[in-house]
């Protein structure tokens, strides 16, 4: 398994991550924008994750080959990144947002593919290649916290830029997976998502990443708000990635021990905890910290979870298609309407309001995961060759 450059892909993706989500809402304050604006802006950011991980899915799965398009989309997403240097008003910024996260967010799902085929019969150890995606979150989300106490929130998108040219890079090395073996004993798309335990599976992962919507677009708001500086914004997001990392070291054990599908539910359950505390209590310091190390569980062990059960139910032929269906529901339809949702509750409601809306869709995540997802013993498979 080539483990080193996947890990890389992993590092520069999640790094560029680290630049845009604490600090993409602040950059967007600073050149005057107000909180509807950022979070209809914040919306388009993750709204691509929609069309494009289907969209490249479909291709993929088609023609079997998934790193010529992880290439193709990695370099097209740091071209078209660089209209934002030169993009003024709302309209501009929001149509270079569109061009650039398209393919920015077409590559993700495809690599996740290519982990997987490289991992064989090891699907436990995917933690230990994206443990790598949150060291680059933390190691840029402190140093350019840090930075940002001396310097303008300018340097944010020159940063990206920088970050963007080396998930491309990354991708030169990334040996492609072989092409999927059909066999005509799996289900097919349809049937698989006609199956109640997959779609109530995927409604919960839409509702995880509504949750999670609101925070990504308002956290740093949030923090802003009660007085704390950037460093200390910076130094708390990179707390929340440490505990995830921490927690990917151990995600094989865990999922063995214990299932994906109980790793979901303790999930969804600190969820709603997280928000409500984060809504009420944030000012207070350890709060703060108790509410950053819950990340862990909201994201750390609940992506490896689900995408542990995207592996399992989405086989053959389907399987491009299948991370990239969770990529677009949960990431995507999940996180655009996380933040608009969020964008409108904070101008009408404030922060407290807002939280514990994000709460409460964790919440009926946790409902729907409860009464109806179950996990396979072994991937979903039958007679019935509809592809």
């Amino acid at each position: 398994m080539p483990y080193w450059q996947l890990s890389g892909y992993y590092f520069f993706y999640f790094a560029a991550l680290g630049a845009m989500v604490p600090f993409w809402g602040p950059y967007l304050q600073s050149r005057g924008f107000d909180a509807l604006a950022i979070g209809q802006l914040m919306a388009i950011l993750v709204g691509t994750k929609i069309v494009a991980p289907m969209l490249w899915g479909q291709i993929v799965d088609v023609t079997g080959q998934r790193m010529p398009i992880v290439r193709l989309s990695a370099l097209a997403a740091a071209l078209t990144f660089l209209g934002i240097f030169f993009a003024d008003g709302f309209w501009a910024i929001a149509a270079v947002m569109v061009l650039f996260s398209f393919f920015w967010n077409a590559s993700l799902p495809q690599m996740e593919a290519v982990t997987f085929n490289h991992l064989g019969e090891r699907p436990a150890s995917y933690a230990l290649v994206r443990v790598w995606g949150s060291v680059g979150f933390i190691l840029v989300v402190a140093i350019l916290g840090l930075q940002l106490e001396v310097a303008a929130l300018s340097v944010v998108p020159l940063w990206v830029l920088v970050l963007f040219g080396g998930i491309w890079l990354a991708t030169l090395v990334v040996p492609d997976s072989a092409p999927v073996r059909v066999t005509h004993a799996e289900l097919g798309l349809r049937g698989i998502l006609r199956r109640p335990e997959v779609l109530a599976f995927l409604l919960a992962c839409f509702l995880m990443q509504l949750s999670h919507g609101v925070y990504y677009a308002f956290y740093s708001i949030r923090l802003g708000e009660v007085g704390y500086t950037s460093a200390a914004i910076g130094g708390l997001w990179a707390l929340g990635v440490i505990a995830e990392v921490l927690i990917f070291l151990v995600m094989r054990r865990l999922l063995e021990r214990f299932g994906a599908r109980r790793v979901l539910l303790w999930s969804l359950g600190l969820a709603v905890v997280r928000w409500l505390l984060i809504g009420a209590f944030v000012e207070i310091l350890a709060v703060a910290l108790l509410a950053q190390l819950l990340h862990a569980a909201t994201f750390g062990t609940f992506h490896a979870g689900a995408i542990y059960l995207v592996h399992l139910y989405f086989t053959g032929r389907t399987q491009g298609r299948g991370q990239a269906l969770y990529n677009s529901l949960s990431f995507g339809a999940g996180g655009a309407a996380g933040s608009l949702i969020g964008g409108l509750l904070w101008v009408t409601q404030g922060a407290a309001v807002t939280f514990a809306t994000a709460a409460a869709a964790a919440l009926l995540g946790l409902i729907a995961a409860y009464w109806w997802v179950v996990e396979p013993a072994e991937r979903i498979e039958s007679a019935d060759p509809d592809h």
